[in-house]
């Protein structure tokens, strides 16, 4: 099995969130080291939109047309560091993200998603209390909700439901109280309940195993800060009691990496302004270190030619 070099591409979008802060993370991760300690070289810093503080009327949806526009471009990013054969590390920014790194994957073929959020990120505009995309991602990159947001550059869906795998959330209150779509029954879902119930490493390898299926070119994995317990990890906006250890997290990611078969990651919601020591922001660097080593095993995400819908 070949190694691939790490390249960070930061994306400090907060186009899906009503608030500001986690435009900060790229910054602060790298302050305190990240480039360094997993060896990677430094692709590239996109330039955001202006966010308009009311939601596109059509769409119900915060800033939907800009963040419609400017996934094509980070997933041109994405796709540059790929065709150099390299493993991108993205740095957000929030949660909608996930719609360019996906797009670029879904230009060179089929690839799952390992999802690890404390949230499930299911709901549809109907439901989302505040028009926010980052809490819709994987609705919209599954192909559930609005099409200028699910259907960017008509590849819907930018991932099949059955490809994904969404791991560690916790959001079963707040998915009652506002009324969420649930998850489709075709998606594969392990909350922390699951989690903790199979021990991490036993739920990581099942997602693992399935994401590692003959059909898929491969996997990305999407990882939200707030997916750790409240009690190590305070610098999120939306909080909630519970959530993964740091070694729950960094074995989830080892287990993810080893198998070969993951072809990017992304880190999204850390927000610095809510992490006045560092303290949270320092061991995020330090897990992320420990997990990815100084290279990524497996081979580089090659464009399948004339890639299936």
């Amino acid at each position: 099995m070949s190694m691939r070099p790490y390249a960070l591409i930061e994306a400090p979008s907060t186009l899906g969130l009503a608030t500001d802060g986690v435009e900060g993370l790229s910054d602060r991760l790298l302050g305190f080291g990240l480039a360094e300690r997993i060896n990677a070289r430094r692709a590239g810093r996109l330039q955001v939109p202006q966010k308009d503080p009311a939601p596109d009327p059509g769409t119900l949806t915060l800033n939907a047309k800009a963040i419609a526009d400017w996934s094509p471009k980070l997933a041109a990013a994405v796709e540059a560091v790929l065709d150099a054969g390299e493993f991108p590390v993205v740095l957000g920014g929030d949660c909608t993200i996930l719609l360019g790194s996906m797009l670029a994957l879904r230009r060179r073929g089929r690839y799952g998603l390992l999802f690890i959020d404390g949230n499930a990120d299911f709901f549809q505009p109907e439901a989302e209390p505040n028009g926010e995309g980052a809490s819709m991602d994987l609705a919209f990159v599954t192909g559930y909700g609005p099409a200028l947001l699910t259907d960017i550059e008509n590849r819907s869906p930018l991932v099949r439901p059955e490809d994904a795998v969404a791991f560690a959330f916790r959001d079963h209150e707040d998915q009652a109280r506002f009324g969420s779509q649930p998850l489709p029954p075709d998606l594969p879902a392990y909350d922390l309940h699951a989690v903790r119930s199979m021990g991490v490493e036993s739920a990581a390898r099942a997602a693992v195993d399935h994401l590692m299926r003959v059909a898929l070119d491969g996997f990305f994995i999407h990882l939200d800060a707030d997916c750790l317990d409240d009690a190590i990890m305070p610098a999120v906006d939306f909080r909630m009691p519970g959530g993964l250890s740091w070694d729950e997290l960094e074995a989830a990611l080892r287990i993810a990496l080893e198998s070969g078969k993951a072809v990017g990651l992304e880190v999204t919601i850390y927000n610095p302004r809510l992490d006045e020591d560092g303290s949270a922001g320092r061991r995020l660097v330090d897990v992320l270190a420990a997990a990815l080593g100084t290279a990524a095993p497996g081979w580089p995400a090659a464009r399948r030619s004339g890639c299936a819908r």
